[in-house]
């Protein structure tokens, strides 16, 4: 195989020469080649583009002489390898053309946040594109679009799958290249029905590294003493147990392939060296996963290319790629179609020197060579690739897409697809057939309940939802049972922005459990029991349930640094069913006992006939550490049995709102349910879109708005027509009504503005008359100033008094005219005309 490479190298440096020679006779038959029909439905609408630019439909003069390079390594290659298949160098891209593949890769730099490392480029390329299989499977494609033609119908065979994530790959400086093998037939048919689901196995690691709910870091518990032997015999007998399980579970084993070895794949190969890579790894481009290159599901490689270079194969792979080496600059190795092409790596070593030459103000100079420069790859002849923000958000064919796994179904759906805001769900099965669903998770965004996730176990009937901070009471977590069981549970955790602390509950018909944190009374826990023999009637309709009595609530605290430790409560008990109060305080430091003391509460009063009970000393009994602290006298012990009977109460209190609180809750819940409503943010493209329609629609609202507004000024009935039910219906009692009414507002309006001007009148001329009356009493002491300014206010009033004569005398004569004219307009108004007439 080495020697057959060595010729190989000889005679293809031989054929460069002589099309260098003959450039220009390969160049003008160059763009004679026949363009085959294309039955592709995919590429109908990207022809039709009148932009389709002209590297598409024809080939330039270094594309003519890079293919007749190719179809001399390729006769070459086939007379001295017979025993191998054609390589694919030059398949016909979606015009009908013949293109090499290398220049099919276009490295595009993407300025998208997802898009900047290989796991999100993978990631996007396996959710974005559907696969087209290829037929028949162990044959090379005759055709590779191009990446803007496969990002246009989002559907792909498994060589254009490479060649669009290569392009990504390489745009984000990775060192990146499509190979071209043969792989299982699970990897190459996208068949992920054996497999596990990756989310479920995300959610199982992150869930056993997670510390338990209910234990704080920091605590030790002390280990207790286990014999070694119970211990083996527990285990044997569970791994007994599991291996028999696995027995009777029926895995049924994938049929042998009459194909194995011989199916064709394309993937990615990314080479250590750029992006701190540390090893190499493959890429499947169909699931976006990474595999080690000694991967069982990759049986061989035939030869492997980027935008720079093509390179064949020329190692063993009998035993599949377990002991490939990439050594790409190895001639020994991998036979390369161009000589003395600059790789990646080189180039990368080259763009470091000079900016450690420029740093250190030094020039750069290339070093002449002798040789005759060599032929480079011609440019991509590929646009560039443009990823909209859209696609990234839209993500699969159609906005759904659905992956079955071992036992799982994963569904994914666009954040804008579905009206309930859901865009992931994972439906867990009891068998390999997915007959029988035991689980089903689902994920929700952007949801003005703040709901996150859901898990629903079909088999107790279990339902868990998740929220993101935010909601209505704080709510985090709500686990509950549902109505068909005996009696319906709710698991509850809040965060810690409530008032009363509270962070965790659990309620059930018989117990309620609640969790506090920060409280400034230092509690911490209380737990309250039921009576469940008495049976409740049933709840009517709008009235509040009946709830239980009480039979015992236990309530405990922290250490109150500021009191004193036998004054400080640790633990209270109310048993109501046996009038009994228990307490219980924190233990004094060097002390093993802590103080307690047990209250018997005296009976109340019935009637007027039965008198209260007095408290008495023996109602009260405990144990003191310190036998020599002198004991409380009956006044102080009273006192403090008079405070708990009082947080007996309050408590009593708290459990009732504590019970409402999770019933307005669950209603909550349930109206939130029927009335999904969905938030966007202003930053997506779907948040764009809705922020514009309903810009758009409230200008449309306020502008008809203000064009009814103006109608109804307009509009002398629409005072008349606003007291009716529907303005839109007026009968014959409502038209005569209303043209009574408005001739009879009309008169008491002429006759309102009469008597206005003639108060006008005689109040202007009752006071012309009071200063007439002034001046002639005081005339002759009148200053000659004095007697300017009486003339001017005279003058100034009989002014008004002949404005207003005239006004009334003009208000008279016109007042008939506009009754005459209302008249005739209410008779032609067509709302009321045809009762009027009639």
């Amino acid at each position: 195989m080495h020697s057959k490479g060595k010729q190989v190298s000889q005679i293809t440096g031989e054929v460069m020469e002589m099309l260098v020679e003959s450039n220009e006779e390969q160049a003008e038959n160059g763009n004679e080649q026949v363009q085959e029909p294309i039955h592709v439905s995919a590429a109908s609408d990207f022809l039709s583009s009148p932009l389709l630019p002209e590297s598409y439909k024809c080939n330039s003069v270094e594309e003519v002489r890079l293919l007749a390079i190719a179809d001399n390594f390729q006769r070459q290659y086939c007379l001295l390898c017979p025993e191998r298949k054609s390589l694919l160098l030059c398949p016909i891209n979606e015009c009908g053309i013949q293109k090499f593949v290398s220049t099919t890769l276009r490295p595009t730099m993407t300025s998208h946040p997802g898009l900047l490392n290989w796991e999100g480029c993978a990631s996007f390329v396996a959710d974005f594109l559907s696969l087209n299989p290829l037929e028949p499977p162990g044959e090379l494609p005759r055709f590779l679009f191009s990446a803007t033609s496969v990002l246009r119908s989002q559907t792909a065979t498994c060589f254009e799958y490479a060649a669009l994530l290569c392009s990504l790959l390489l745009g984000a400086n990775y060192d990146a290249y499509c190979v071209s093998g043969y792989a299982s037939k699970e990897m190459c048919l996208l068949d992920q029905r054996l497999q596990d689901c990756p989310l479920l196995d995300a959610q199982s690691k992150a869930a056993a590294s997670d510390l338990p709910a209910d234990i704080e870091p920091g605590l030790r518990f002390q280990r207790e003493p286990k014999s070694r032997f119970l211990t083996q015999q527990a285990k044997k007998k569970q791994q007994e147990a599991e291996a028999k399980a696995k027995q009777q579970e029926e895995i049924p084993q994938p049929p042998a392939d009459p194909l194995q070895g011989l199916r064709v794949h394309c993937w990615v190969l990314v080479l250590a060296g750029c992006r701190s890579i540390q090893e190499n790894f493959f890429v499947d481009p169909l699931t976006g996963r990474s595999y080690s290159t000694t991967s069982v599901h990759f049986l061989g490689v035939e030869s492997v290319w980027n935008n720079l270079n093509y390179y064949v194969n020329m190692q063993d792979c009998k035993d599949g790629c377990a002991e490939l080496l990439y050594d790409l600059h190895d001639i020994k190795l991998w036979e390369p179609v161009l000589f003395g092409v600059i790789s990646k790596r080189q180039l990368s070593i080259n763009l470091l020197k000079r900016k450690e030459m420029k740093m250190m103000g030094m020039t750069w100079e290339e070093e002449e060579e002798e040789e005759a420069r060599v032929f480079e790859m011609p440019r991509s002849w590929v646009t560039s690739i443009n990823i909209s923000k859209q696609d990234l958000e839209t993500r699969w064919p159609g906005g759904r897409k659905l992956t079955r796994y071992k036992k799982a179904e994963l569904e994914r759906f666009a954040p804008s697809l579905r009206l309930d805001g859901l865009v992931t769900r994972l439906s867990i099965y009891k068998d390999l057939d997915c007959t029988e669903v035991l689980t089903v998770k689902e994920w929700y965004q952007d949801r003005n309940d703040h709901l996150s996730e859901r898990e629903v176990n079909k088999l107790t009937g279990i339902t868990t939802e998740r929220f993101i901070p935010g909601r209505h009471f704080h709510l985090l977590f709500h686990r509950f049972t549902s109505a068909q069981t005996d009696g319906v549970e709710h698991e509850m955790e809040f965060s810690g922005a409530r008032v009363d602390g509270l962070v965790r509950r659990v309620d059930t018909p018989e117990e309620m459990t609640e969790n506090f944190k920060g409280r400034e009374d230092f509690l911490y826990y209380r737990q309250v029991i039921f009576d469940s023999d008495i049976q409740l009637p049933e709840e009517s309709t709008g009235s509040e349930p009946e709830e239980r009595p009480l039979l015992q609530v236990l309530e405990r605290f922290h250490r109150n640094p500021n009191k004193d430790a036998n004054d400080d409560v640790a633990e209270r008990v109310f048993v109501a069913s046996q009038r009994r109060i228990e307490v219980k305080y924190h233990l004094e430091e060097q002390r093993f006992v802590p103080c307690r003391r047990t209250f018997i509460k005296p009976r109340e009063s019935k009637d007027q006939q039965h008198k209260a009970e007095d408290f008495r000393a023996d109602m009260v009994s405990g144990f003191h550490v310190d036998p020599a602290q002198k004991p409380l006298n009956t006044l102080a012990l009273y006192d403090l049995l008079s405070d708990l009977v009082k947080a007996e109460k309050d408590v009593a209190l708290q459990i009732k709102s504590s019970k409402k609180e999770v019933r307005d809750i669950v209603v909550c819940r349930e109206q939130e349910e029927a009335d999904i409503l969905l938030h966007f943010s202003p930053w997506t493209t779907t948040g764009t879109a809705k922020a514009c329609n309903l810009r758009e629609e409230m200008e449309r609202v306020a502008a008809e708005e203000q064009r009814w507004l103006q109608e109804k000024e307009n509009d002398f009935l629409a005072p008349s027509l606003s007291q009716l039910c529907d303005i839109e219906i007026v009968n014959a009692d409502d038209a005569q009504r209303i043209y009574n009414e408005s001739l009879t507002d009309f008169k008491n309006c002429i006759m309102a503005q009469a008597q206005l001007i003639q108060e006008r009148h005689d109040q202007a001329t009752q006071v012309l008359q009071n200063k007439q009356e002034h001046y002639q009493e005081n005339q002759q002491n009148m200053s000659h100033q004095e007697l300017k300014e009486y003339q001017a206010y005279c003058a100034q009033h009989i002014f008004q008094i002949h404005i207003a004569q005239k006004r009334l005398s003009m208000h008279k004569r016109s007042a008939a005219q506009r009754y005459r004219a209302l008249d005739q307009r209410l008779k032609q108004d067509p709302r009321l005309a045809p009762y009027l007439l009639n």
